[in-house]
């Protein structure tokens, strides 16, 4: 028989900094990740089923079964949940040098100036994942926090991909001219294709948020502008859509 969880207890444990991430992909990513505290797991008896080498692998001790409609009722309404939810504690800051030694050149590092979307951004860090990339850059204050929403888009590229929050996206750019990254801006009206504007090496790629685009201060950062060629009827794409293209060619290049 089927516990239903106690909701008021579940929001309280949310609001001390631990969030909801659900999913399939999303959750076993986590699972995996030996920096990701799991609090807690509910699950249907089929998730169970499935995940249940990984919970214990995890050494996740707190596991509720419960009915997929209960699991339904922890979570933002039209969650896809997929008979998994997990109360996790955000991922430790991480460090970018630290980061970028775990991954041999040539390096890809994605650069996001102002990107708030959850949707956006996840699914940046999902592409990231696939293409190989050795590290996302946010700004603290101007991105999306650790959320439900960020995991299930990104489909276990949050727990994949180091996320480094920094303060000042500048300053970072000018820390990666400093290791030695060529550091490109992505734009509509960027002065060659990225095609060729990308050399080989260590390459960052900068990409701005949908409408206001990358800020002054950030491209001034720059070694190069970059454009997409396009030759349809659409004059631009989604930034993640930008974002996966751009990781494809950079790699097909390296």
């Amino acid at each position: 028989m089927s516990r239903k969880p106690n909701r008021q207890t579940e929001k309280s444990a949310a609001t001390e900094g631990a969030f909801w991430l659900y999913g399939l992909h999303a959750a076993r990513a986590a699972l995996a990740n030996p920096q990701r505290k799991v609090r807690k797991a509910v699950v249907s008896e089929r998730a169970k089923a499935e995940l249940g080498p990984d919970l214990v692998k995890a050494k996740v001790s707190n596991v509720t079964e419960s009915s997929p409609d209960n699991i339904s009722r922890l979570l933002p309404p039209g969650a896809v949940h997929q008979g998994i939810a997990l109360l996790v504690e955000p991922l430790p800051e991480r460090d970018l040098g630290e980061a970028l030694s775990r991954t041999a050149p040539p390096r890809l590092v994605a650069v996001l100036d102002q990107i708030t979307d959850p949707h956006n951004e996840g699914a940046i860090l999902r592409s990231a994942a696939a293409f190989g990339v050795a590290a996302v850059i946010v700004q603290d204050r101007h991105a999306p926090p650790e959320s439900g929403a960020l995991a299930k888009a990104a489909s276990g590229g949050l727990d994949l991909i180091p996320r480094i929050a920094v303060v000042n996206i500048a300053r970072a750019l000018e820390e990666l001219g400093r290791l030695g990254f060529y550091r490109i801006a992505l734009a509509a009206d960027g002065d060659t294709s990225l095609r060729d504007a990308a050399p080989e090496g260590d390459i960052a790629i900068v990409l701005g948020a949908e409408g206001s685009g990358l800020r002054r201060l950030v491209r001034e950062r720059c070694d190069a502008s970059a454009f997409i060629p396009m030759g349809g009827a659409m004059e631009s794409l989604n930034v993640s859509n930008a974002a996966a293209i751009a990781f494809y060619e950079l790699r097909r290049k390296s």
